[in-house]
């Protein structure tokens, strides 16, 4: 690997660590970018998650020093977050991604089309909407399926994470955010594990990316809180169609990885 193609992916983190921390979805850059400086797939996979778990961790820190974090869907949904994203690496080499992609696909159109025609969605929260049931119903859907979904596979997981916290538990897009940081945060460190401890994992290359997954991440957080749900909704909105097209072509397209 030549200096250039490590400058290209320690810029490419760095946005990446942008996008997680506003709206999820950083690996449509930073898993290409490995894949383009020739890293096998299971070592950009693993490479990925050890820049990632410092971005979001990051962000996850910025986020609850000014964002109320609730503690009955924070703390067992991260715990669960961290067995369930292990196991889903563990499965990881049985799944069969080809089959998985078109489903992706399918929920992140119904995500946009969701988001586009409810423009009142994730604008103000509606705490009233927290009761026993539904913060049991997130810990489960965000902490045991969706850490899983990461674990397999993992593009989308912190756009799924952010709606599912504004409709089962009526967040606004910010607090959404936040609370999707702590959680992606647990599902990338589970993985992590597994990963590693498979020795998958480009050490020296991911610390470096990470530094600037983490100066990205920062940015990307202070400009989610400065400019409020209006501007994470817009970018929720763009990010989600360019992983359709990037999953699109992946699965389809001359070159299909997947």
């Amino acid at each position: 690997m030549d200096t250039v193609e490590i400058v290209l992916l320690l810029v490419a983190a760095a946005g990446a660590g942008w996008i997680d921390a506003v709206v999820g979805g950083g690996g449509l850059l930073q898993l290409p970018a490995l894949f383009l400086a020739g890293v096998s797939p299971v070592q950009a996979l693993a490479t990925n998650k050890l820049a990632s778990v410092f971005g979001t961790a990051s962000a996850a820190v910025t986020y609850a020093a000014t964002t109320k974090i609730d503690a009955r869907v924070a703390v067992p949904g991260g715990l669960a977050a961290l067995l369930f994203s292990g196991l889903g690496a563990s499965a990881a080499a049985a799944i069969s991604k080809g089959a998985l992609i078109p489903l992706v696909m399918a929920v992140l159109v119904v995500v946009a089309l969701v988001v586009t025609f409810r423009p009142a969605l994730g604008v103000h929260p509606h705490p009233h909407l927290r009761t026993r049931a539904r913060l049991l119903g997130a810990v489960a859907v965000t902490g045991a399926a969706i850490a899983f979904y990461d674990g397999i596979i993992g593009p989308g997981t912190g756009t799924f994470l952010i709606l599912a916290f504004t409709a089962i538990l009526g967040m606004d897009f910010v607090g959404a955010s936040a609370h999707s940081k702590i959680i992606n945060s647990c599902t990338n460190l589970g993985a992590l594990i597994v990963f590693a401890y498979q020795g998958h994992v480009l050490w020296l290359l991911g610390l470096g990316m990470a530094a600037c997954n983490i100066a990205g991440a920062q940015v990307g957080a202070r400009m989610a809180l400065r400019r409020g749900a209006g501007f994470v909704r817009i970018v929720l909105l763009c990010v989600v169609t360019a992983m359709v097209i990037k999953l699109g072509f992946d699965r389809f397209g001359p070159d299909a990885s997947y």
